[in-house]
């Protein structure tokens, strides 16, 4: 395990979103990503370059088994090697991703969520280049839901995007319950983690 990767931070805490909501987990944030959305929290110039080893000794002072590889864009990084060192601790591993490159197959939980038309790049670059997916988490700003109908996913979650502004805010969740509630297959998730103040 000889790789460095560039860490933002890792921390442990509940999933505060999808499927997943309610989980602890410890989250190992990457930094950079090929995409650029005006609503990303994520610093990507913070971080610190780890080996694979001090990763693992770092998620090992946590219980849960469940890891979520989080960013950024962590597809940028790992490979094969990376996804069973953590399997060998015994992880269930989840990667969140914009589905813009493929993953290594070890993956156990696949969450895409695509940016397709909110990134401030060429829609090309922002396309999905991943087959399928364990579950579909689009951020919504009111766009075409068109474009997602094509992506393979067990699960699909729709939320609405935290512009900061409470009046744009309200208008997207208003708009997100009336989404789902005339499209049955997509489900309201709500950043719980923000709800209830906690990292």
């Amino acid at each position: 395990m000889a790789a460095r990767y560039k860490i933002n931070e890792i921390f442990y805490s509940l999933q505060g979103e999808g499927y997943h909501v309610g989980t602890p987990a410890v989250f190992i944030r990457f930094s950079d990503c090929n995409l650029r959305c005006p609503f990303c929290d994520t610093a990507h110039e913070d971080g610190r370059m780890m080996t694979g080893r001090e990763i693992l000794d770092e998620i090992s002072k946590y219980p849960s088994r469940h890891v979520v590889l989080t960013g950024g864009e962590p597809s940028l990084f790992i490979d094969s090697d990376f996804v069973q060192s953590l399997h060998g601790q015994g992880r269930y591993v989840a990667v969140e991703t914009n589905g813009t490159h493929p993953l290594p197959a070890e993956v156990d939980w696949i969450t895409c969520s695509p940016k397709v038309g909110l990134a401030a790049v060429p829609d090309d670059a922002a396309k999905i280049r991943i087959a399928r997916c364990d579950e579909l988490k689009v951020v919504y700003v009111g766009q075409d839901m068109s474009v997602y109908e094509s992506i393979q996913a067990d699960h699909h979650f729709l939320q609405p995007c935290d512009t900061g502004d409470s009046i744009r805010n309200a208008a997207l969740i208003t708009g997100s319950i009336d989404y789902c509630k005339s499209h049955p297959k997509w489900r309201l998730s709500l950043q719980t983690h923000k709800l209830l103040d906690i990292k």
